[in-house]
């Protein structure tokens, strides 16, 4: 485990090493930690003593003193450090020694060092991922496998608190993000922004004419809540209640096999819908392609939608369906 400035570390070593846990996740065990913080972000200086104090103590994890050092005694890794801006460097220093990495969001602090960082995995042969653990909610699932006919869209909300250094969304937006790509799928063409002092909208067009959009409030705490609409019925989460242990469940697997559970392809497309949602907002609202943000990160073309993507058909009148009664 790298970085222990998150609550995410004791929450997924309580998971792991602790057995008489009621989320208790077998097939792995977090035996080494190097914790490293970021003096600028008051929420990774603040709390990294209290929470390596916690896996050290109560989970038993040895506190090493380096990178160099804690990669001599895993079979992968965990990036978990808060700050988005040191990813691309941890990940540089794991990527040699080929151990499967689950990168902590966000990602990284801008699409750029997001698609730099994939690449590096690829070409080193290192097997990584990264998500939120909101795309593994039950309740979000629930909603995704709704058998909704003709479904043209959803809307998702939840908080999304500002963070230094990284982008509106990159932080804590990247939960209702991901829930709304989860529902959806992939294949968002282009965004737009209306941004706020107290939340952003942010709304997608995806290739096949459906409408994605994101409530994202500047607050927190804030409910989260993704809504699925079809031609004749609307699926709705029906609680936001989830944790970390699905997801913990879905790193084990990936660390015991090598095969990640979220692709790159889909990983930057969420990131690239954040970053075009604060490109919109710089432009006074204007659309913003997803395809003009990927490039402009160089990301490669095989990461990236096509590039000829069929328009939506535009919305055609009908005849109104009779009422019951026989009025129209």
């Amino acid at each position: 485990m790298i970085g222990v400035d998150t609550s995410h570390a004791q929450e997924f070593t309580a998971r792991l090493n602790d057995p008489a846990n009621p989320s208790y996740v077998p097939g792995a065990r977090i035996v080494a930690a190097f914790p490293v913080a970021s003096p600028e972000l008051p929420g990774s200086a603040e709390r990294i003593e209290g929470f390596t104090n916690t896996v050290r103590d109560k989970y038993g994890v040895r506190i090493v003193k380096s990178i160099e050092e804690l990669l001599q005694t895993i079979d992968a890794v965990m990036i978990l450090s808060l700050d988005g801006r040191v990813h691309l460097e941890q990940v540089k220093a794991v990527l040699p020694s080929k151990k499967p990495i689950f990168l902590d969001k966000p990602v990284a602090s801008s699409l750029k060092d997001a698609v730099t960082i994939y690449q590096l995995a690829e070409a080193a042969g290192t097997p990584l991922f990264s998500s939120s653990a909101v795309r593994w909610y039950p309740s979000v699932l629930e909603v995704a496998n709704a058998k909704v006919q003709a479904p043209s869209g959803a809307i998702s909300s939840g908080p999304c608190p500002l963070q230094l250094f990284h982008p509106d969304l990159f932080f804590y937006g990247i939960h209702p993000t991901e829930a709304l790509f989860t529902v959806l799928g992939s294949g968002c063409v282009s965004v737009v922004c209306t941004a706020g002092p107290g939340a952003s909208v942010i709304t997608g067009q995806w290739s096949d004419g459906r409408v994605g959009t994101l409530f994202a409030m500047h607050t927190w705490p804030a409910p989260y809540k993704v809504t699925l609409f079809g031609r004749d019925q609307v699926a709705e989460q029906r609680s936001d209640n989830g944790d970390y242990t699905p997801m913990v469940r879905e790193m084990v697997k990936f660390f015991q096999t090598g095969t990640p559970p979220v692709t790159a392809a889909k990983t930057l497309e969420i990131y690239a819908f954040m970053e075009a949602a604060d490109e919109s907002k710089r432009r006074k609202g204007t659309p913003v392609l997803l395809r003009e943000m990927l490039q402009q990160a160089d990301c490669p073309e095989q990461w990236q939608l096509p590039k000829k993507v069929k328009p939506p058909a535009p919305p055609q009148a009908s005849e109104p369906a009779p009422i019951p009664g026989g009025l129209k």
